[in-house]
């Protein structure tokens, strides 16, 4: 079996085993303190940011790292070890769609400061009657006196709530569906207009909390829209194969760490006069977990690899994030069954790192949809096309 550091250049290894060692050293309590608090501790955003792990992905002429995708990668597997928390804080997909689509002006304005960490950003896509079906929204923006108001809701907006600054899209014409009807707008906190009307926690981390937002004649001015006018639906999907290797590195993380807590339990535990290790039961869960977590590290590796040639990746993307986020729940559910009635236990890391994984089946485009970007990949779309 190959381990997390094989097939990686000497930088990346060594990036990956600097990581390792923050991870399982500071970054450990401070976040367990964050959850029991239910408020990510500024304290430990700050010690991460000091420690080079703000804006991986951003170019360096912006402040960022600009870390290779592999690099990336290796980094949130190793924070992954601590459960799917802080991939938000890390992934950078608000800074990469303003670094992509933004205008110079809006670089200097948002992405600088974002890369740094002294901006937060949240994307404001999904809607009560509309998530996975972009042309359903009904958010609309409509030209005035030299900008746009808004006016709509948006809901499940992760970290809006203490977001500076959000992506909204809204339709700007009506008679075109998802591609040449809709419009992304950078909306600044406090915008007279724009309020966040709800908080809401996740079933899993404390700290990953969801926003609902208000938008009642929010008037924004023509500089405010990224992008071109009618291309929002490009905007808010130009990160989207990124975000789905994204998260698949994060649950290969994830998994591991589960693989590791479950052998070392199995290798203590007695039962019946004998490790639970001797039982063909227990040792064909272990089995199935390590042939599970190589195959997504494959997937990975070979989508990774052609994304930094510079290759479309077409449905890698759907199929590593598939695979994998649907692995790391399987893992964490034999986990909980190894460890039994103590893995039902709050505060026992697998009971957390259950309840923290399912969202990554939903989180970047449920399930469904990857296998329906992959099936249209084969068949092609049924059907008359459409939006």
């Amino acid at each position: 079996m190959s381990n997390s550091s094989s097939n990686l250049d000497d930088d990346t290894a060594d990036l990956r085993a600097a990581t390792r060692k923050f991870v399982d050293g500071p970054v450990t309590p401070l976040l367990a303190a964050s959850e029991a608090a239910g408020t990510m501790s500024p304290e430990l955003l700050e010690l991460i940011r000091q420690q080079g792990y703000s804006g991986l992905r951003i170019a360096e002429e912006w402040g960022g790292k600009g870390l290779r995708f592999s690099q990336f990668c290796a980094v949130l597997e190793e924070f992954a070890r601590l459960g799917p928390t802080l991939h938000f804080w890390l992934t950078d997909s608000i800074g990469l769609t303003v670094q992509r689509l933004g205008t110079p002006a809006q670089k200097e304005k948002y992405l600088r400061p974002y890369a740094q960490w002294q901006l937060r950003g949240s994307l404001a896509f999904s809607e009560p009657e509309a998530g996975s079906d972009a042309s359903a929204i009904r958010t609309r923006a409509e030209p005035r006196d030299g900008g746009w108001v808004i006016n709509g809701r948006k809901h499940y907006s992760s970290r809006a709530e203490s977001a500076h600054f959000v992506l909204v899209t809204a339709k700007t014409d009506a008679g075109k569906g998802a591609r040449g009807g809709i419009t992304t707008f950078l909306v600044d906190r406090g915008t007279p207009g724009f309020t966040v009307t709800r908080t809401d926690e996740s079933m899993g981390s404390r700290l990953h909390k969801l926003a609902e937002l208000g938008f009642e004649d929010c008037f924004v001015p023509a500089d405010a829209v990224l992008g071109e006018v009618g291309q929002g639906f490009a905007a808010a999907m130009s990160t989207l194969d990124d975000g789905r290797l994204a998260v698949a590195s994060t649950c290969v993380g994830v998994a591991s760490r589960l693989l590791e807590l479950m052998t070392e339990h199995v290798k203590t535990r007695r039962t019946f006069g004998a490790p639970l290790s001797d039982r063909q039961g227990i040792r064909w869960m272990i089995a199935d977990s390590v042939v599970e977590i190589e195959l997504g590290r494959a997937l990975l590796r070979e989508s990774i690899a052609k994304l930094e040639r510079g290759q479309p990746i077409g449905a890698n993307a759907s199929i590593c994030k598939l695979h994998c986020s649907e692995m790391v729940n399987r893992i964490a559910d034999r986990a909980v069954q190894v460890f039994g009635g103590m893995g039902l236990i709050r505060g026992v890391l697998v009971e957390q790192l259950y309840r923290d994984v399912r969202f990554l089946r939903v989180g970047e485009g449920a399930s469904e949809i990857q296998r329906m970007l992959i099936a249209r990949s084969v068949l092609g779309r049924p059907g008359r096309e459409g939006d």
